[in-house]
C-alpha cells in the first residue's frame, strides 16, 4: 500500500512543478522535480521490494546466489533490521551486516540445493571476528548437516534452515 502513496505522491510533485513551470516559476519547478524523482526512486524501490515479499519456496530455491541475498534483505527489512551488504569478493565469512537494538549480527547466506556443512558455519564465525559483531548467523533455502548444527552450537552461531524462514518470513505454500 505504501508504493501508492509514493506514486501519488510523485504525480503531485510532477503536477505542482508543471503548474510552476507554466506560470514561470523556474526555481519552484526545479524543487518538485526534484520532489518527483525522489518520490519515483522510492516508489521503484518498493515495487523492486515488493517481489521478493510472499515469494513461495519452489521460487526462491531457483533464486541466484546473488538474488537471495536480496530477498534476505528485503525479509529482514520487513522484521526491523537495518541491512547492508558486504562486498561481493573478499567478504570474509559474511554476506549481509544487520543491526537491530544496538546489536551488531553477520548473516552468511547460502542458497544451495544440497544441505550445508560446516564451512558455512566456519565462514560464519570467522566473520564476527573480522567485522566486530555480536554474533552470527548462517540463513539458507536449505537444511544443515549433523555437524554443522553441532558446531554452530559450540560457537552461538544462529542457524536458519529452510524451516526457520518458512516460519519467520512467513512463506506459504512450497
Amino acid at each position: 500500500m505504501i508504493w501508492l502513496l509514493e506514486l501519488l505522491a510523485a504525480l503531485a510533485m510532477y503536477c505542482g512543478g508543471y503548474w510552476y513551470y507554466c506560470n514561470g516559476n523556474i526555481e519552484y519547478t526545479a524543487c518538485f522535480a526534484m520532489a518527483c524523482a525522489i518520490f519515483c526512486i522510492l516508489f521503484l524501490r518498493s515495487v523492486w521490494s515488493g517481489r521478493y515479499v510472499n515469494m513461495p519456496m519452489k521460487r526462491i530455491d531457483r533464486l541466484s546466489g546473488a538474488a537471495f541475498e536480496q530477498y534476505l534483505i528485503v525479509q529482514f527489512r520487513r522484521l526491523g533490521y537495518r541491512v547492508k551488504t558486504t562486498e561481493i569478493s573478499h567478504d570474509y565469512g559474511a554476506d549481509l551486516i544487520m543491526k537491530k537494538r544496538g546489536e551488531k549480527i553477520v548473516v552468511q547466506a547460502k542458497r544451495y540445493e544440497r544441505n550445508i556443512g560446516i564451512s558455512a558455519v566456519q565462514e560464519a564465525v570467522a566473520a564476527i571476528a573480522y567485522y566486530e559483531a555480536d554474533r552470527a548467523m548462517v540463513v539458507t533455502n536449505r537444511y544443515f548437516t549433523k555437524s554443522a548444527r553441532n558446531l554452530a552450537r559450540q560457537n552461538d552461531v544462529e542457524l536458519w534452515g529452510r524451516d526457520e524462514i518458512r516460519k519467520k518470513f512467513r512463506i506459504r505454500g512450497e
